[in-house]
């Protein structure tokens, strides 16, 4: 498990919880607004850290967290994801998943073998324009489709998210997104912020009010839809 980074406590990554977040290195989208890119990018900015240290700070903290966000990066694109999850559920822990939606069978894997309490997917746009917004050319969003149907069906509890950033998304694409997510458990708008470590640049967040114009489009849809970061 190749792990890059831990963040020991966490009240906002976990909905309801105490936890931590581990963060997976590698990412198969290039999306320029992520404010991860040493994660994706690789590099020795930020060395590994051994498993076994992951694992005994969390035996340390049993009694005190409730729960272990797995982010990145992609996680699912992690060989021996299940067997660390697995350590981590052997300790009494309750799971997120962080993903980008696009390894369907991966979780459906993981969420069959009991692994993962909770699963927050980002949806980054709209289809017309994902492959601009995750930084691949002619992207198909067949697995990503393919994930969001497997949530719907409610097999584990989940939301999806979608960082809003300016120059990537439109009112028509809130539309679509909402269409595209129709019924789901949460839905959350977050506002981009410039972490100073993006994989692109000049890019800038819309003011609330917009927010709140998109908000009112996606409510249509996705009645608990909510904003995230403002």
């Amino acid at each position: 498990m190749q792990i890059c980074g831990i963040q020991k406590l966490t009240l906002l990554d976990y909905p309801g919880k105490v936890a931590c977040t581990v963060f997976a290195g590698g990412c198969n989208f290039r999306c320029p607004f992520c404010h991860n890119a040493e994660l994706v990018l690789g590099g020795k900015a930020r060395p590994e850290i051994p498993e076994e240290e992951v694992l005994s700070f969390l035996e340390k903290r049993r009694g005190v967290l409730d729960g272990v966000c797995v982010s990145g990066g992609e996680p699912l694109l992690q060989p021996d994801l299940a067997a660390f999850i697995g350590e981590i559920k052997k300790m009494g822990y309750l799971v997120k998943l962080d993903t980008n939606g696009s390894m369907p069978e991966r979780l459906c894997e993981l969420a069959g073998q009991g692994l993962l309490d909770y699963v927050a997917m980002d949806l980054k746009n709209s289809p017309e324009g994902y492959g601009a917004t995750v930084g691949i050319r002619d992207f198909d969003v067949g697995d990503v489709d393919r994930s969001i149907r497997f949530l719907l069906g409610g097999a584990v509890p989940y939301e999806f998210r979608t960082t809003v950033v300016r120059e990537f998304h439109r009112k028509a694409d809130f539309e679509a997104m909402g269409q595209w997510i129709a019924g789901a458990q949460r839905y959350y708008l977050q506002q981009f912020v410039d972490s100073g470590h993006l994989i692109g640049s000049g890019l800038h967040a819309y003011d609330r009010s917009i927010l709140e114009q998109a908000l009112e489009i996606v409510k249509k849809y996705v009645e608990t839809a909510q904003i995230r970061g403002v």
